[in-house]
């Protein structure tokens, strides 16, 4: 196929080959019937032929009344691919779970062929739809046809991003709070913060039903929120011995792949010492019908996760350890402000709150955030700034002075 300039693109139809699905055969298909799909082919081509990106930031463009939600883009090569000249990209809010009605979808597919290019990518990593490529002027017309169609604009640059979620109870029976509705709780609560920007940077919120985290919350979310239990898992003994008889080494394939090494098996029953428990749904997921989450459910929650963009990778490190999800969330909001007042007061331009937590140490966040240290915070015995009390200097301070 040949772009807008008639020329073919040799380089990009090599991508089409191979088992793997390729985004250069989507971006063909719309550029039967599409000038910007046209455009764009052709300008990748040259970038792949010339090993440069022709790309450059777009700046401050966006809605009327919003600071987030468009990522504004144009092109080195305005003159040669004029089509492309802009190629600002959307993202829309996903509905919790990313459940849709088949009419939702076709909706959202007619509004972005009419304003954009009609290319999508569903999802990008915070969660949202994404809108590739569209002129400044067609910014306004396409978000008032979202609207009506019920569709908000997402998170981008320096706020809070659009909080996204597992399919928690609507599917999986192992979620331990609804994370579909604290999900949709906290993106109305926040609205102000999603789509104006005031944060040092981004801010993220992934909700995870169990520690399973199928939303990989615990590697890319500033605050992950995964459900937990806190009472003994519950074991029904006659399934045990059903999966043994099936084949199941409880030893090599139970026992042995527990990190705490917490369960016996005597050959006739199952126990597990829930106080060694880390809870990290292993013997869970081997034998499904046999054990499952306890009863007294809630939720951990981890904050400081994040991609290796400013500085490397973060992983996400106990803030409470356990506490109960239940509307209006008002302790959890709460928390998430107090987190906000001063890592906005004192971050520094693009640094993460987990970075932010690095710099200032653990011990003087907690102290910030009016939060008590606990040993579920320890990542490494004896490293962490907090383990010397406050009270016992003051204590031993009084006892010098009464000497």
């Amino acid at each position: 196929m040949a772009d807008s300039t008639g020329n073919g693109t040799p380089l990009l139809d090599e991508l089409e080959k191979g088992p793997w699905p390729s985004f250069v055969k989507e971006i063909k298909s719309m550029a039967e019937d599409n000038k910007m799909s046209q455009d764009l082919l052709g300008q990748l081509e040259k970038s792949y032929r010339d090993k440069t990106g022709y790309w450059k930031h777009g700046g401050i463009v966006g809605v009327m009344g919003y600071g987030g939600g468009v990522i504004g883009r144009y092109s080195f090569l305005a003159e040669e691919y004029p089509n492309v000249a802009h190629f600002h990209t959307l993202r829309i809010n996903q509905p919790s779970g990313w459940f849709y009605t088949a009419d939702a979808l076709r909706a959202l597919c007619d509004v972005w062929e009419r304003h954009g290019s009609g290319l999508t990518n569903m999802h990008g990593s915070t969660g949202d739809i994404v809108f590739l490529g569209t002129k400044t002027d067609e910014l306004e017309p396409t978000f008032a046809e979202l609207t009506k169609h019920g569709f908000d604009l997402g998170g981008s640059g320096s706020d809070m991003r659009t909080p996204s979620c597992c399919v928690g109870p609507a599917r999986c029976e192992w979620a331990c709070y609804d994370t579909l509705h604290i999900t949709n709780d906290l993106t109305h609560h926040f609205q102000d913060e999603l789509h104006r920007p005031a944060f040092p940077y981004k801010f993220k919120v992934k909700c995870a039903g169990c520690p399973n985290d199928c939303v990989a919350s615990i590697a890319r979310a500033d605050m992950s929120i995964i459900g937990t239990w806190r009472d003994e898992i519950q074991i029904d003994q006659d399934e045990v011995k059903k999966y043994v008889e099936s084949g199941i080494d409880i030893h090599r394939d139970i026992y042995a792949n527990c990190p705490t090494r917490c369960i016996e098996w005597d050959g006739k029953e199952l126990k597990i010492d829930n106080s060694n428990c880390v809870r990290c749904m292993q013997c869970i997921n081997a034998m499904p019908k046999a054990l499952r989450p306890g009863k007294d459910r809630g939720a951990t929650i981890l904050i400081g996760s994040k991609a290796p963009i400013v500085e490397g990778a973060l992983l996400s490190s106990v803030l409470i350890p356990f506490i109960k999800i239940e509307p209006p969330y008002e302790e959890i909001k709460d928390l998430i402000e107090r987190i906000w007042d001063v890592w906005g007061e004192h971050g520094k331009n693009r640094e993460r709150v987990g970075e932010f937590i690095q710099r200032v140490g653990l011990g003087n966040f907690l102290e910030e955030i009016d939060l008590e240290p606990h040993p579920d915070m320890v990542a490494h015995p004896r490293e962490n700034p907090y383990i010397f009390y406050e009270e016992y200097y003051e204590e031993g301070e009084e006892e010098e002075e009464e000497e």
